[in-house]
Order: structure tokens, then sequence, then C-alpha cells
């Protein structure tokens, strides 16, 4: 049996919940996890590490696993969505802050 690792995540408004995982567990299952514990969509996740070199843990698709993403036990991760695609133009432009990302990137929210 695997061992477990247990993460903080935090949410746009602050709010921190625990999630346990397996060491063996991808960015999929961890998003599935959120999922089903928070009512939230995974497939509008985006989820960004803490850590000096944050950027979006995605980038290389929801099958990768979580240690070669560089979480580990206790590990802190932001939580931020994807916007809707409902095909409205009524969306805010909202940019992360260069100390959080080490680089900025616009997204748009609904």
């Amino acid at each position: 049996m695997p061992l477990e690792m247990r993460v903080v995540v935090e949410n746009l408004t602050g709010t921190l919940f625990y999630i346990q995982v397996g060491n063996d567990a991808t960015l999929a299952d961890l998003k599935r996890e959120i999922e089903a514990q928070q009512k939230l969509p995974c497939d509008r996740l985006i989820l960004i590490l803490d850590n000096n070199c944050s950027r979006p843990m995605n980038v290389d698709g929801d099958g990768i696993s979580l240690v070669d993403c560089g979480v580990q036990d206790g590990s802190h991760i932001y939580l931020f969505f994807n916007p809707l695609d409902d095909g409205s133009n009524q969306h805010f432009v909202f940019s992360w802050p260069d100390c959080l990302l080490g680089w900025t990137q616009e997204l748009r929210i609904a």
C-alpha cells in the first residue's frame, strides 16, 4: 500500500482545506479529490504549488505525478479556476502577481 501525503490547498478567498492522496498520485488524482471534497469541477481547476518557481502545475498535463511537480507531504497549493467558456465577452481580466508566479499571466475570469 502506498504511503500517503497531506497537502494544504488555499482557494481565492483564503480558505484552507486539506487533501490526502497517495505518494504515487497524479495531478488528475489530486483534482478529483478536490472535486469530491469541495464540490468543485475538476476540469476548471488551476493548481499552483507554493515554491520559488511556481507555475501552473498542469503545464505538463494532468497525468504527471505530484512528486514530479515538486509536491510533498505538507505542500501548500493555491487553487484558481479556468473561466467558463460561455461565449460571453463580459469577463474580467485578472493578472497573477509576479511574486506568486515569477511572471505575469493574464486570465479571463467569468
